[in-house]
């Protein structure tokens, strides 16, 4: 969320539990600090009196105050083009800072991990940033269907690829970028796929799939996926291997059966295992932490 003293803001904290509350103690000239992290809620250090959350929890906020400084201009462009590229970084935010020097700089990162991270030692917090996750869906089916709008729900950009003329009769899914060719001639465009992005084969056609895994296996993507048995992957693998050319350590990197274990059986309860195992990868969870 990013406000003013004079009570203008754009995004959000919560959704709507302490916008009005955060905003009223901005006005008020509560927050002098460069940098300064308050709990609202359960074990929290603001008046419980004047808000409190209908959840029951708690809402830990850290808020930091931008002067027009050249160093906080400066750090706010890289910032932009950040978001804008295909790059992932680590924003660095000293929980001690001085206006003079900045409370944030950028730093280099791996595209997985968790969003929040605090220094043991409490010195800083490092916040992930980049580019809006990209999910390619190699080929429609019911499947694809439910993985395009659940991946849409959660933000993401969301590419259907598929050459045949008939399966786009029956699929429309509003907000999503459609691209009427084979996935795999999409994804070996040059930037079509980058450290942010997911791809996943989804039709049981291994015209389509195959091919798609081929070239998301020569990109930076953090997920490929195919979906199908244990049966069918092992064979999969298998093929290509033999006549696709990739070795063990490319075929370890595609997740097959693609999603979770979750005993899905409908498109739907599928397509939840995929996009939740694409999360849990994207976040740098192992299943043992599930």
């Amino acid at each position: 969320m990013a406000a003013k003293q004079d009570g203008r803001s754009v995004g959000s904290l919560s959704g709507g539990c302490v916008e009005e509350d955060f905003l009223l103690r901005l006005s008020e000239g509560r927050f002098a600090k460069t940098v300064e992290r308050i709990r609202y809620g359960s074990g929290g250090d603001v008046d419980a009196s004047r808000v409190s959350l209908p959840c029951g929890g708690s809402l830990e906020i850290l808020v930091e105050q931008l002067t027009p400084s050249d160093y906080n201009i400066e750090h706010l462009q890289k910032l932009q083009k950040t978001l804008e590229g295909h790059t992932v970084k680590l924003r660095r935010v000293a929980l001690k800072a001085i206006k003079e020097t900045g409370a944030a700089h950028l730093l280099d990162a791996q595209a997985l991990g968790a969003r929040i991270q605090f220094d043991p030692d409490n010195r800083f917090v490092d916040i992930r940033v980049g580019p809006v996750t990209r999910l390619i869906i190699a080929g429609i089916s019911p499947v694809a269907t439910y993985c395009a709008e659940f991946a849409l729900a959660m933000g993401y950009e969301v590419i259907v690829c598929d050459p045949r003329d008939k399966a786009w009769n029956d699929f429309n899914v509003p907000g999503i970028r459609s691209e009427r060719v084979h996935p795999a001639l999409f994804i070996a465009t040059p930037g079509m796929c980058h450290r942010a992005s997911a791809v996943v084969g989804l039709t049981h056609d291994p015209r389509i799939d195959d091919l798609a895994i081929m070239e998301a296996i020569e990109t930076p993507s953090f997920y490929i996926g195919v979906m199908g048995s244990h049966k069918t992957s092992k064979a999969r693998a298998n093929r290509l291997q033999r006549t696709g050319g990739l070795s063990s350590e490319q075929i370890a990197r595609i997740h097959m059966p693609i999603g979770l274990a979750l005993g899905s059986k409908t498109p739907a309860e599928i397509a939840l295992a995929i996009m939740s195992d694409i999360l849990r990868v994207q976040r740098g969870k192992s299943r043992h932490e599930l």
